[in-house]
């Protein structure tokens, strides 16, 4: 008796305990989950730390679980690593990280990892300060493109950092900020290789393009100055009726009428177009700024894949083929392991009895099918692959576990397609699929029990091969796509970035001259101002602007005064006599500053006498560059005669300026500056008081034409 008593009580404690402990167990998340999900996945990290599915071998291939150990051993403590599709964690990847644990009763960090980045991470039985925080970091930190890998290196470093909890303020803070904003991607997709190429066909055309046009643009305007500094381009027009005499060029340097007749009627040649010797270096070397930056591009721009570079093996794209087949081999209903089962004992017994019953073969695999996986989420290419490596008829039914969706691939040679074709869409998959799924596969195999029977066997279409994992990830080439239109966009711009140069060159020149000190000529325009001692280049240039200003006004001048005309004309001829020797339309390459100055004292007269006849009969006898002379003042004349009434400008009558002075004619440029006055030629009778009419007569008597 007292070893019964014993016995009861000893029974009823235990009870009591055991009803105790139930009660003092904690409810978390798990409490409602798989155990057969969180055993096989125990059963996995009990064999190795890191533990890959091989459902998603296009994202996260099984061959990466070596490099997932490698970063977990930087974290100082027990690891233990899951990379299962998003599907098997639902909205609970810490109640499955709880339950994996209780089943391997191991202390450690137990990492969570999908597909879309990191879900869960949680300490048990170790001390990692900031592990919480380095989850917030990366969730709100890493690109919307990382892969799981960079994921989980990205939250080894900033665990080990020891600033998690700053740099999860950070993150977030500049999360909430971009808003809804992804931000940039970490990696080069086929949408930005496209856009790489397009900018690299812009730059490599329109960059040496642009150069090549503005350098040529900018050495014909510098041909072009030099050939004004040089006299060339001055436009004489035909020479008036009323020049006459024949003559020849004499022994003192003189020519005739005629030969000066000849030369005012000959157009004159400007610089050329440009010289074709210049310009193919020019082009050889904007192909080779085109060929550096294709080059720069291809360094830049240089990546050849989309993703962090793994690749799956052969063996990471069969493997879940194998362990359905085998499944399903052993067993018409196949659950997957690392899914959530939405079936109880009760309903899996019915659902196999119900199997057996059926007149024909039916296999059921209840497994997600994600984009990443080996068929491509092509349910009838997995169902082809299943089919080859059992090598047995049958009616294939494919159940999602998550959401409760059906799909049918019919490779039984004795059931009616056309009955079962619509049946499914029948089934209505709302509401939880754990409270689903087994009524609408009972409800199917209700319908298969009832198809008709076929005569004669089939069998589906011959669905697409999945893409190539490689070529999947692999860009265009950078000098593919868009890049043609690229160039072409390139040329374009190149064009108007051309126009806009030289049109905001010619504005800056024209402002640039327009600020420039200017003198008074003729009907109030602008003439260059007067300087005392000219250089030989300033003449030379001179002479050609203001002898083409006065051929413009003659040519525009619809009926001027007699008077005025005839000045006008006078004043062009004598100064056509004075730079062009050589009768060839040019300023003589051998003029002197002593011609080239008269030429510039005519050509500013004759516009006067176009725009204002009164004041173009004298010209300031201290500068006749001055242009023309408004009053009179008493002065001392070079020759040193006696004091007497001299026409000066109006600046000179005021204070009395420079006297002009020129370089010697045989000094070539560079002998001392005289007065111009005490020169040979015509030009030093100004010097004592004589008008223009008087000029013009001297310079045709100076060159014998009458």
């Amino acid at each position: 008796m007292r070893r019964t008593g014993w016995v009861l009580v000893t029974g009823w404690l235990a009870v009591l305990f055991c009803a105790g402990a139930v009660q003092a167990a904690p409810a978390g998340p798990h409490a409602s989950g798989d155990p057969t999900q969180y055993a096989y996945l125990a059963a996995q990290l009990r064999e190795s730390p890191v533990y890959v599915s091989d459902q998603i071998p296009r994202e996260v291939p099984r061959s990466t679980a070596p490099a997932f150990a490698r970063e977990a051993r930087r974290l100082g403590v027990p690891a233990y690593v899951m990379v299962l599709p998003q599907s098997s964690y639902g909205a609970d990847a810490d109640g499955l990280l709880a339950g994996v644990h209780d089943r391997l009763g191991r202390r450690g960090l137990y990492v969570a990892l999908s597909d879309s980045g990191l879900d869960a991470a949680q300490t048990y039985g170790v001390d990692l300060p900031g592990t919480a925080d380095a989850v917030s970091e990366s969730v709100y930190a890493m690109p919307y493109d990382a892969t799981p890998r960079e994921v989980f290196r990205h939250f080894v470093e900033v665990v080990t950092s020891g600033q998690a909890h700053q740099r999860a303020e950070e993150a977030r803070a500049a999360h909430e900020d971009e808003g809804l904003d992804d931000g940039p991607g970490l990696h080069t997709d086929t949408t930005e290789r496209e856009n790489q190429s397009f900018v690299t066909g812009i730059a490599v055309l329109g960059i040496p393009l642009s150069v090549l046009l503005v350098t040529v643009h900018t050495l014909q305007r510098r041909r072009v100055r030099r050939a004004a500094a040089a006299g060339g381009g001055v436009r004489v027009p035909t020479a008036r009726g009323g020049t006459q005499g024949g003559g020849k060029k004499t022994g003192g340097g003189k020519k005739t009428g005629k030969a000066a007749g000849s030369a005012r009627q000959r157009p004159v040649a400007g610089p050329g177009p440009f010289p074709r010797a210049r310009l193919l270096p020019l082009m050889a070397g904007a192909a080779v700024l085109g060929g550096l930056i294709a080059f720069t591009a291809s360094q830049v721009f240089d990546d050849t894949t989309s993703g962090d570079g793994s690749r799956p093996t052969a063996a990471d794209m069969r493997t879940r083929i194998d362990r359905v087949s085998a499944g399903l081999r052993r067993d018409p209903l196949y659950f997957d392991p690392e899914s959530r089962s939405t079936l109880d004992a009760a309903e899996h017994d019915r659902l196999r009895k119900r199997l057996r019953e059926l007149d024909v073969p039916v296999l059921i695999a209840a497994l997600p099918t994600p984009p990443d996986d080996e068929s491509g989420g092509s349910t009838e290419l997995l169902a082809k692959q299943v089919h080859d490596r059992l090598h047995r008829d049958a009616l294939m039914v494919f159940a999602d576990p998550a959401t409760g969706g059906i799909e049918l691939v019919n490779y039984s040679p004795r059931v009616d397609d056309s009955y079962l074709v619509d049946r499914p869409r029948d089934l209505t998959y709302t509401g939880p699929a754990e409270e689903q799924l087994g009524r609408h596969l009972d409800e199917l195999l209700t319908y298969v029990g009832k198809a008709p029977r076929a005569k004669t066997g089939g069998s589906p279409y011959e669905p697409p091969p999945a893409d190539d994992p490689v070529e999947e990830k692999a860009l265009p080439g950078l000098f593919t796509g868009d890049f043609e239109p690229g160039m072409v966009i390139g040329m374009f711009a190149a064009g108007l970035l051309f126009g806009l140069v030289a049109a905001a060159r010619a504005v800056v020149r024209r402002l640039v001259r327009r600020r420039r000190p200017t003198a008074p000529g003729a009907g109030g325009a602008a003439a260059p101002a007067a300087p005392d001692r000219p250089t030989l280049a300033w003449l030379r240039r001179t002479a050609r602007q203001d002898l083409d200003a006065l051929t413009a006004v003659l040519e525009a001048s619809a009926t001027p005064p007699e008077e005025a005309r005839r000045r006008a004309w006078e004043c062009l001829d004598a100064a056509a006599l004075l730079i062009d020797g050589d009768s060839d339309g040019r300023i003589d390459a051998d003029a002197g500053p002593v011609g080239l100055a008269c030429a510039v004292v005519l050509a500013r007269a004759g516009r006067n006498a176009l725009g204002e006849p009164a004041a173009a009969r004298q010209v300031c006898h201290r500068n006749p560059l001055h242009g023309a002379a408004r009053r009179r003042a008493t002065a001392r004349p070079a020759d040193g005669g006696a004091a007497r009434s001299l026409p000066v400008c109006e600046a000179c009558r005021v204070t009395p300026g420079p006297v002009l002075r020129l370089r010697s004619p045989g000094s070539g440029g560079r002998g001392g500056y005289v007065p111009y006055a005490t020169l040979p030629g015509p030009l030093a009778a100004l010097g004592d008081g004589a008008g223009i009419d008087q000029l013009t007569r001297d310079v045709r008597e100076y060159f014998g034409v009458h």
